[in-house]
């Protein structure tokens, strides 16, 4: 098989808010894009896949809730519906995102096809699979079994392969290909953006993405930014991927009523993060943080916690600046930005460059597209 030929690709990811189905949701347009041909299995559409594109496909995953079961299971139509597809479109490759359960889908549905038929199986590693899952005795054995039968497994950071063989005690290869970001033009300008968002003139936008996980430490998040002095020089843009309610009461305690703007559900982030100055991230843990990427895109600079593959993205005093997982660090670090602007425009400018240089879609693909070819070679 020569790297020229085009593929035909099944796709399946969470297809909620978040990195992993984001990443595959792009991934597969990019891929159609370039020519091959892009099947998504899943129980919904995912969040952000393009509808009428040529050479992507959404095959729908039916759950039924049997009462013969006490929950419903989607593992089982999971895999069925990946060996129908594979059979049907005659895929390449079966590119699943996260070990549990779409990896050991993948591998049912092709233990279900002859020899002849059976597609190579791609398990991309995003974090919570392994780094959660793979310390729970209930799903530790089956993560494992998932990624020694993988044909290959990615993970998106040096930190989360290395963190996937401590914790899982695994030997197999794990190829890091790193996420990236293809952001489209966006709609609205800075200025109806701003303005829209209730931005007085000198006010700054700091901007925060996440899908409101406990591990994105929503609660430190308010508390950092109760502490920013002055108060009234920013207002804190939350494009919540969840429901954002069970805050509510916390920014009304924290005296934040004025401070915070929530937009639930963006599908065009563009719009929001060209009119943005600074990000601002808490997680706990984060294999790669591609809120931060996307932030960086648009030449926006953050603050972020020191934490699993951030500096492997960020690098502290050059595009953004890394800090303790403490309120008052996450609070001086985002004061020292607000007072200097001029220290603020270069790390953006810098910030922008790395995202352009080193994850972009551009860069990122191609690495993904020689490793189907690689996998496929050994049929």
């Amino acid at each position: 098989m020569t790297s020229h030929r085009s593929l035909r690709i099944g796709i399946t990811c969470y297809p909620s808010v978040g990195g992993s189905g984001i990443l595959a949701s792009a991934l597969g347009e990019e891929l159609a894009q370039r020519g091959h041909e892009v099947h998504f299995i899943s129980s919904e559409r995912p969040f952000r896949m393009p509808s009428g594109m040529p050479r992507l496909h959404f095959h729908p995953v039916i759950i039924n809730d049997y009462e013969l079961f006490k929950y419903p299971d989607y593992t089982l139509p999971l895999s069925v519906k990946m060996a129908e597809v594979s059979r049907e479109y005659e895929l390449d490759i079966l590119h699943v995102h996260y070990a549990v359960p779409h990896a050991t889908a993948a591998i049912l549905a092709v233990s279900m096809l002859p020899k002849g038929q059976r597609p190579r199986v791609v398990t991309t590693l995003h974090g919570t699979d392994t780094t959660l899952l793979g310390r729970d005795p209930g799903y530790g054995p089956a993560i494992c079994h998932a990624l020694v039968c993988s044909d290959a497994v990615t993970a998106v950071s040096h930190w989360l392969k290395d963190e996937t063989h401590s914790l899982l005690g695994i030997a197999r290869r794990i190829d890091v290909i790193h996420n990236f970001f293809a952001p489209k033009t966006p709609r609205r300008s800075r200025t109806d953006m701003r303005r829209e968002l209730g931005l007085a003139d000198g006010e700054a936008m700091i901007v925060h993405l996440s899908n409101l996980r406990p591990i994105k430490r929503i609660p430190l998040l308010l508390a950092a930014a109760a502490k920013i002095r002055p108060s009234d020089a920013f207002k804190l843009v939350i494009l919540a991927g969840g429901n954002f309610a069970p805050f509510v009461d916390e920014v009304w305690r924290l005296g934040l009523s004025d401070r915070i703007v929530v937009r639930e559900k963006v599908v065009d982030v563009e719009d929001y993060l060209q009119a943005a100055d600074l990000g601002l991230f808490t997680s706990e843990s984060e294999s790669f943080c591609l809120s931060l990427l996307e932030a960086m895109c648009f030449g926006c600079p953050s603050v972020s916690t020191s934490v699993g593959g951030i500096p492997e993205v960020v690098t502290s005093g050059e595009n953004g600046l890394l800090v303790p997982a403490d309120a008052d660090a996450l609070a001086r670090g985002v004061e020292s930005l607000l007072r200097d602007p001029t220290r603020r425009q270069a790390l953006g400018r810098s910030a922008k460059k790395t995202a352009a240089e080193k994850f972009s879609a551009d860069v990122i693909v191609p690495q993904y597209v020689e490793l189907y070819h690689r996998v496929c070679a050994h049929h």
